[in-house]
Parts: structure tokens; sequence; C-alpha cells
């Protein structure tokens, strides 16, 4: 996996600007964005990838986005939860946008809620 540049990660951060608290930390060999401490994207290489989940899957699938995959000595592991984000997607502000909304709320439903003592 290559590492994303620095300059098109704050491209995307800048092109996400709508997404409240948005925050970008390592993850990996790439990028992993944030909003309100909830991942819902990452950027690896020239790829963006939104947490996806079995309802909004199909979405990026008719987009013909692919999951998130890489090879590991015994096999090619594909992580389903991350697809990837189509450049027209991306070109388009709106509709990326929109996706990104989508993710973070589908992010924040894939956290488990935190233990709580009995």
């Amino acid at each position: 996996m290559s590492e994303a540049s620095s300059q098109f990660v704050d491209f995307i951060v800048d092109r996400l600007r709508g997404i409240p608290r948005i925050a970008k930390t390592r993850f990996f060999g790439g990028t992993g964005l944030s909003a309100d401490a909830t991942q819902f994207a990452m950027i690896m290489g020239s790829t963006v990838y939104f947490v996806v989940d079995k309802d909004t899957r199909p979405k990026y699938e008719k987009l013909g986005s692919k999951c998130f995959a890489y090879d590991t000595k015994a096999r090619r592991v594909q992580v389903r939860k991350y697809f990837e984000v189509p450049i027209e997607i991306i070109e388009d502000h709106e509709a990326l946008a929109a996706l990104a909304r989508e993710a973070v709320l589908v992010a924040q439903s894939l956290k488990k809620p935190a233990g709580k003592g009995t």
C-alpha cells in the first residue's frame, strides 16, 4: 500500500470542510478521517474509502466501487467496512458531502457502546 500524499489528504479534508470537527490521524499505511472522534473514512494512496454498512454498501457497489483490500502472505483480505469513493463523487462537492455525512452516521451507528458496569 502506498501512503497518501499530504497534499491529497489536505485536498480531501478541504472538500469535506462541511463535516463538523473533522480530524485526520495516521491509520496503518494511510490517513484516517474522523468526525467527533468517530472514524468514517480512510485515505490509502490516492483512494478515499468511506465506512459502509449492509444498507449503504449496495450504493457503492452500484457505482462500481470496490472494498478496501490488502494482501498477506497467505491470502487477499477484503475489508468490506470500507468502500472506495469514486473520483466523480470526489469532484462533485455536494455528492461528496452527502456521502460523507452518511458515512459519519454509519460509522457512529457501528461504534460499540462503552460497557457499563453492573
